[in-house]
């Protein structure tokens, strides 16, 4: 019998089919306008990223897939450049073309859902990358030949290069076919670069919980958090395994973190939100809060933001 994982304080995401049948019949009387999208980045540095080896940076491809450059290494997550979820079709382009990618070194996965963890991208990427993955996935990857696949339980520490890597906990589910439900992990990946002493949290898929003060506890400097903000509608749906714009705030305060990127909003429309309806809850309640707009750093779809050495 497979093993089953749990959230912590045992908070599940089980919903009744009479739950899913009204939240699509919520999702049928609303009027949604899917028109405007996230922009594309107008200055895009492709082949800046192509050829650099030394300077850190962090690009948003779209959804949860960032190319992240630390330590002289290529990094991926969550490679997903599917053009389809289910039935619906992707709403904005990949902001970087899968072959236009460098050779990538290094691949973390945040869970196994199928907006996550996509074989047919995995499979088209250049290099040959090592696979963080959490635990239960690991016989996947090695079914198809990625033997260079190296499996996790929160806050294992793992050192590559001169990377530390600590898979962390999140707030959430999976499954990847009828009986396979919570067979696998989930959480964020911190990664840590000793030679610059910078840092960047992927908290992957989540709702809003009490681990985010658990991980500043065990990590007193994080400086990039690549935080969800979109797939929360209706909140009373996906309040246990989606933060909301909100809620993504109180996270990144609780983090005590120094900048805030969103993610996981506007290239597939998992819920009822839109992408741009995120965006401006983000930027409402970040207003509201008053915090520092220098903290907040929103990417255009294939934008990149160069990291200074400290």
């Amino acid at each position: 019998m497979r093993k089953r994982y749990e959230n912590l304080d045992r908070v599940e995401n089980n919903h009744s089919f009479k739950a899913l049948s009204q939240w699509r019949k919520e999702r049928r009387s609303k009027v949604k306008n899917l028109s405007i999208q996230i922009p594309q980045a107008e200055n895009k540095e492709v082949e800046a990223l192509q050829l650099n080896r030394d300077k850190a940076s962090i690009t948003w491809i779209g959804h949860s897939t960032f190319l992240i450059q630390l330590g002289g290494l290529n990094i991926l997550t969550d490679p997903v450049w599917a053009k389809w979820q289910g039935t619906d079709k992707r709403l904005t382009n990949p902001g970087i073309p899968i072959e236009e990618l460098p050779e990538i070194d290094m691949v973390f996965i945040s869970h196994g859902h199928y907006d996550h963890l996509d074989f047919r991208s995995i499979r088209r990427l250049k290099g040959n990358p090592a696979f963080y993955v959490p635990h239960g996935l690991k016989r996947l990857f090695v079914k198809r030949g990625y033997n260079n696949t190296i499996e996790a339980n929160w806050w294992d520490s793992f050192a590559f290069q001169n990377l530390k890597i600590t898979f962390v906990p999140a707030q959430h589910w999976t499954r990847r076919s009828l009986f396979d439900t919570n067979s696998s992990h989930w959480g964020g990946w911190i990664i840590e670069d000793a030679s610059t002493d910078q840092s960047i949290y992927f908290v992957g898929d989540t709702g809003y919980f009490r681990g985010f003060k658990e991980i500043a506890k065990r990590f007193n400097s994080i400086n990039y958090v690549l935080m969800p903000v979109g797939a929360y509608e209706p909140e009373w749906f996906m309040k246990n395994s989606h933060i909301n714009p909100e809620d993504a705030v109180k996270a990144f305060i609780d983090l005590n973190a120094s900048i805030f990127i969103p993610m996981h909003y506007g290239a597939y429309r998992l819920a009822d939100d839109t992408g741009p309806e995120a965006l401006d809850r983000l930027h409402k309640e970040w207003e509201h809060l008053k915090m520092s707009k220098e903290q907040l750093c929103v990417l255009d779809i294939g934008g990149t933001l160069w990291i200074d050495s400290k």
